[in-house]
């Protein structure tokens, strides 16, 4: 790497490997290049809080202002980092690493370690925006940001930001392996591809069992509906709709190797 793409690195990741990026890594760049004017913003709340607080006047939607701009930056960020590999990690041995055992580490450190992370994150968040909205929450303080709603809202939404920017980075760097045929994309992806899969049975049944239940049904009715229950397999007890993420997964994979073709995305 010579000094000009050392210049490049440090003031623009982006930029760097441009020449392989996909549709989907320029557009995760180009949103979160958007977002990268926050921190100005940022930085001018925060200095005005500064000033405020000094001469009497503190202002606690400035503080509420703060950590709002901070989580939505930081959340997109992470994407960003995703798509241009300018995380922080640990390469003591992955360095000294061939080629080709790099693009396996990547692969495996992004759709068998972080992407399952990705979509549990946005599982968990999602109750969390729902009963957000649901209570019109606002601020601990009187004088604080009102509507708090809206950052847990974007904070969900964001990890499916953070999901996108993950998947095409793993593909991108599934290419320079073999042909990525959506069949290979999703069996490389075992774990992701597992787990989305499980949560779209897991809520198709939910939402059936809801819609359909007697008027009164709560929805801790619902989840103790035997479709939720578990079954003794062995040693083990397993649920059934796990048992049905395994088929499904066997199937959607199957169905995708028989239709076969090449994919650029």
């Amino acid at each position: 790497m010579d000094n000009t793409d050392n210049i490049v690195a440090i003031t623009d990741p982006g930029e760097v490997g441009r020449a392989e990026h996909t549709r989907g890594d320029r557009i995760v760049v180009h949103i979160s290049n958007l977002f990268a004017w926050i921190f100005p913003i940022l930085m001018v709340a925060i200095c005005a809080q500064v000033v405020l607080r000094t001469a009497g006047f503190n202002q606690a939607w400035l503080d509420d202002f703060q950590w709002w701009l901070y989580g939505a930056a930081v959340l997109i960020g992470i994407g960003y980092a995703v798509t241009t590999n300018s995380h922080v990690r640990v390469d003591i041995r992955y360095e000294n690493f061939t080629p080709e055992k790099k693009l396996r580490t990547d692969i495996m450190a992004l759709a068998w370690l972080f992407l399952p992370f990705v979509i549990l994150s946005w599982d968990v968040t999602l109750s969390y925006a729902i009963i957000s909205i649901a209570s019109d929450e606002g601020s601990d303080s009187p004088n604080g940001l009102h509507n708090l709603w809206i950052l847990k809202t974007f904070m969900n939404v964001s990890f499916l930001f953070i999901a996108f920017a993950t998947w095409t980075a793993y593909v991108r760097t599934l290419a320079k392996l073999i042909e990525p045929l959506w069949w290979r994309k999703l069996f490389w992806a075992l774990p992701s591809t597992m787990f989305v899969i499980n949560l779209i049975i897991y809520y198709a049944v939910w939402w059936a069992i809801y819609l359909t239940s007697p008027e009164g049904t709560t929805t801790r009715d619902v989840g103790r509906h035997w479709v939720f229950d578990e079954i003794e397999v062995g040693n083990y007890d397993i649920k059934y709709t796990i048992i049905a993420t395994v088929l499904a997964t066997a199937v959607v994979i199957g169905v995708a190797r028989l239709l076969a073709r090449p994919s650029k995305a």
